[in-house]
């Protein structure tokens, strides 16, 4: 599937591989205000899986030293919503609709996210509407998996009269 957002990573990576994470970071950013508040670098994306990092710093921490909640979540609908998105065609609108997450220890340090999309899964997002599961697998310094998410991703046709009217 080809719409703006994937036409923008093809053109980025025409580049230097230097300058794909920053580039790739700043575009979306400008469309995703918080995550660059909390700093969040996409490490590298391909039409079918994304990895993104998060950094233990400061600004995303708990009152443990460790990264908050809020951050992995945030984190965790970078990933699946970039895949999502990545895939979908511009005239379908992504929601989120629910996110899952569980828990499991303390996180240490920096965290990983890596999400992915399956042919099948795609294949789907040519229908008007629908829904579907994306899993992503979050690590920690330690290699270990400290959190299980599972993001549900929505989608509809955009109504294009409003669209071009806003």
């Amino acid at each position: 599937m080809s719409n703006r957002f994937s036409r923008a990573i093809k053109t980025i990576k025409k580049l230097p591989k230097v300058t794909h994470s920053f580039l790739f970071t700043q575009l979306f950013c400008s469309q995703v205000k918080y995550a660059r508040t909390s700093r969040i670098t996409i490490v590298d994306i391909e039409a079918q899986q994304v990895k993104l990092l998060i950094k233990n710093h400061k600004k995303v921490q708990n009152h443990i030293g460790g990264v908050h909640a809020i951050a992995v979540a945030l984190l965790a609908e970078s990933a699946t919503g970039i895949v999502f998105g990545m895939n979908l065609p511009d005239t379908a609108l992504p929601l989120l609709k629910s996110m899952t997450m569980h828990f499991q220890r303390r996180m240490q340090g920096d965290l990983t996210a890596v999400a992915s999309i399956s042919e099948q899964q795609i294949s789907q997002l040519t229908e008007e509407k629908g829904s579907m599961e994306i899993v992503v697998t979050i690590t920690d310094e330690s290699g270990e998996q400290p959190v299980q998410c599972i993001m549900n991703w929505a989608w509809v046709t955009k109504n294009l009269n409003n669209a071009s009217s806003n």
